[in-house]
């Protein structure tokens, strides 16, 4: 089983290799954004999403209610910190 953690991207740093930045409960670090980009979003319409994070790749877009839904269960099962 595989677990996609929500994280919004904060930042395109290089869109031609498709690397972002994402911030997951304060912390940032670098993502590849190849997942969920296409010719209708392309990485600069990236900045604000929300997405599930795994192993360094934004798998998905998700919508800020089902991201703040994760973060709350996974903190309330220890996962994470407020």
């Amino acid at each position: 089983m595989c677990l996609g953690i929500p994280a919004q991207i904060v930042r395109i740093d290089d869109a031609e290799r498709m690397l972002a930045t994402a911030e997951v409960g304060g912390v940032r670090r670098q993502v590849n954004i190849i997942c969920i980009v296409d010719d209708e979003h392309p990485p600069e319409s990236c900045v604000g999403d929300w997405v599930l994070l795994h192993v360094g790749f934004a798998m998905s877009r998700i919508d800020a209610a089902e991201a703040e839904a994760t973060l709350r269960v996974l903190t309330e099962l220890g996962e994470m910190t407020p």
